[in-house]
């Protein structure tokens, strides 16, 4: 449906154009944050941390717009419900790029990459909860709640994940005691994963309520 008002439309266009632009972002932070504690690269790392601060520029800005247009335009039923939802969708999305700046931050702290087998676990982890964020912000852009009920069912599969890597992790430590600080730190590592599944999910059960009004069915979530 058309608005009669242009500025709202634009206003509207101009938020969701926001979220894409923090998801992107987000999504390349999950990579490289853990292209780099793979590599040892510090110098990417570095690179994931600093470029934290143009999502939390971008969150600011969508906060600013979304109480602009509440207050200025007074929006009701869909139009509100998509308002609010940019509002809390920014939010998360910051979240998640500041668990990739997490495990960044913990690319210095790890000891004898090389014979450290449980390493090559987590970017497998990684690329399931980057693709959760991809198909989320897929399914936001395009109004589709029955791919946001996808990504809500594929948390499962980060959850198993993260079950298998602590218990691989833990044993790992058991017999050889020595690798007790780095593993500590990649167990950590596995939990940021974890959490940005989580978040993915959160997003994926709002954009289901801005397309339908409704939260997915218990059975879903």
């Amino acid at each position: 449906m058309e608005h009669t008002v242009k500025a709202f439309d634009e206003d509207i266009t101009r938020l969701r154009g926001l979220i894409t632009e923090m998801g992107g972002l987000a999504e390349v932070a999950i990579q490289e944050s853990l292209d780099a504690l793979v590599r040892g690269d510090e110098e990417l790392a570095a690179k994931v941390v600093a470029r934290d601060k143009k999502l939390d520029a971008l969150e600011m800005e969508v906060d600013k717009l979304a109480v602009r247009v509440i207050a200025l335009r007074a929006p009701m039923a869909d139009d509100l419900r998509e308002v609010i939802a940019a509002l809390k969708i920014a939010g998360v999305v910051e979240r998640i790029g500041d668990y990739s700046k997490n495990i960044a931050k913990r690319v210095g702290m790890i000891e004898d990459r090389k014979r450290f087998e449980p390493l090559t676990l987590l970017p497998a982890m990684g690329e399931l909860a980057a693709e959760m964020v991809h198909d989320v912000l897929t399914a936001y852009a395009a109004r589709d709640a029955g791919l946001a009920r996808e990504v809500i069912k594929a948390d499962e599969k980060v959850d198993a994940f993260y079950n298998s890597i602590f218990r691989n992790f833990v044993s790992y430590m058991v017999e050889n005691p020595s690798t007790i600080s780095s593993a500590a730190q990649l167990l950590f590592v596995a939990r940021n994963i974890e959490r940005i599944g989580d978040h993915a999910t959160n997003v994926a059960e709002m954009v289901h309520f801005a397309a339908t009004g409704d939260y997915p069915p218990d059975e879903d979530r």
